[in-house]
């Protein structure tokens, strides 16, 4: 199931299947892809946070965070798209376009399975930090 919602930051794409997602924005079917949750206890499935960036994580707001793992993972703490996720559990999650391309929301609309939300619109990408052991890199 694809889901379109109007997430934290944009319009995304959101999913439990990862290569359905990729499928659907037409990229490598085995690219990593952002996790959202909005639990800090569902991290744990993912990534283990080094202990020096646990107090930067919990205090970041629309911030995604690259684990020394590879992985993704963004905490939503505010709004419907955070209720949708404490009450569903942890997402793939994409920005709503094809890769590559910029937000069209009459195609996006087609290519979901269910719209969450009424209003859609493009905003400002979460910010991204990559976490080493001791030391962090912001990448956007």
């Amino acid at each position: 199931m694809i889901y379109l919602a109007q997430t934290d930051t944009t319009a995304g794409f959101l999913s439990k299947d990862l290569k359905k997602l990729n499928a659907l924005k037409k990229r490598p079917l085995n690219q990593p892809c952002l996790i959202t949750t909005a639990k800090f206890s569902e991290l744990k499935e993912f990534v283990r946070v080094p202990n020096k960036f646990k107090n930067r994580l919990r205090k970041a707001k629309k911030t995604s965070f690259i684990f020394p793992n590879s992985r993704a993972l963004r905490v939503v703490k505010e709004g419907l798209h955070a209720r949708f996720l404490e009450k569903n559990g942890w997402f793939y999650s994409s920005s709503a376009n094809l890769h590559g391309q910029k937000f069209d929301e009459k195609l996006a609309r087609s290519l979901a399975d269910k719209v969450l939300d009424e209003e859609l619109f493009e905003a400002k990408p979460s910010s991204i930090f990559k976490l080493f052991r001791t030391k962090i890199k912001k990448m956007r």
